[in-house]
């Protein structure tokens, strides 16, 4: 499906702006993660920290008049939103000896250090899903502190209680209203590689690491963006849906996702974001023919995925998408 933000995706940018470093890395770090940070368009923030956007509080409505009769002025307002940015930062190390045995070392120390970045990758897709700086200043403000509250329109509740539940993030990505940021006049998208070189490491196992030393290489990783939300009929959480297999009532219930979208804006750059826990019960969906709300479509490379009412359906590793969410209100 060919949709407005495959141009600012983080992978179709990186085809753009660098060699295939910055390529490779981009694709680790979407292991196991939805592909949430492909499909999201990734934008420069308007300031080089922080994105300050208004959004429309209030629109002027106009007054109904008669001849030779005036009418007030009218005027919209607006609330400033501030969104922040974090950081994510790690090392590879591997020993000298080992990488040089490699017919390309180069390429041997991209291998080795896939761990570390597809690591970064969760760590940033869990942030993205969960972070709230009003409770660690050190993070993004992800989807999850944006909808803490059931209006039974873009936060609708599954009913479930306790912390044995799960939810389904539905996001209209844009842009303009609905975006990853990174810092301006960055040429990088905000992940960075430095390849440290050889360098002398520290065996941890011995119990005197002074004299217990060997040659190694050292590769640095990092990550600096952020979430931007101004718009939220471009945001939607389906919450509370009980997630324990012996559960019997308030597990998910196609109805309610229902009911979500049809207050969101919807648009070709629509997902909807579940972990294995929901995505079984919709395969079981559609496995009933009488079923119209489920189909299946073939992605890139003939693999096929889910669609719900023709809106891809994104699967998120359950360690990552949780299953012991903590019931809102």
């Amino acid at each position: 499906m060919s949709t407005l933000t495959s141009t600012y995706s983080l992978l179709e940018q990186a085809k753009r702006l660098q060699n295939g470093e910055l390529l490779d890395i981009c694709e680790v770090l979407e292991l196991e993660t939805g592909m949430i940070l492909q499909e999201a368009p990734w934008m420069p923030a308007n300031d080089t920290w922080t994105n300050k956007s208004v959004r429309r509080a209030s629109k002027p409505t106009g007054t109904k008049r008669r001849l030779n009769q005036g009418v007030p002025v009218s005027s919209s307002k607006v609330t400033e939103i501030l969104d922040v940015m974090m950081m994510i930062a790690d090392y590879s190390e591997y020993d000298k000896d080992y990488i040089d045995s490699f017919p390309n070392p180069g390429v041997a120390r991209m291998m080795e250090s896939r761990a570390t970045i597809s690591g970064i990758g969760e760590t940033l897709v869990s942030a993205l899903l969960y972070d709230n700086v009003n409770e660690d200043a050190d993070g993004m403000h992800g989807f999850a502190p944006r909808l803490t509250t059931i209006d039974n329109k873009y936060v609708v509740g599954g009913g479930g209680t306790g912390s044995d539940v799960t939810s389904i993030y539905v996001v209209t990505w844009d842009p303009r209203d609905l975006f990853m940021m990174y810092p301006k006049n960055m040429p990088s998208l905000g992940v960075t590689h430095e390849n440290k070189g050889q360098v002398t490491l520290t065996d941890a196992t011995t119990a005197a690491p002074s004299t217990s030393q060997y040659e190694g290489y050292r590769d640095f990783y990092q990550v600096k963006c952020g979430l931007v939300v101004r718009n939220p009929k471009f945001l939607g959480r389906y919450a509370n849906i009980e997630t324990a297999v012996t559960a019997t009532s308030n597990t998910f219930d196609e109805t309610k996702l229902v009911r979500l979208l049809n207050y969101m804006k919807i648009t070709p750059n629509t997902r909807i974001y579940c972990n294995q826990t929901i995505h079984i019960q919709a395969e079981i969906a559609l496995m009933q023919k009488v079923n119209t709300n489920w189909s299946v479509a073939e992605g890139l490379g003939g693999t096929p995925f889910l669609r719900f009412r023709g809106i891809p359906v994104r699967k998120i590793d359950e360690q990552i998408l949780l299953n012991t969410e903590s019931a809102i209100s």
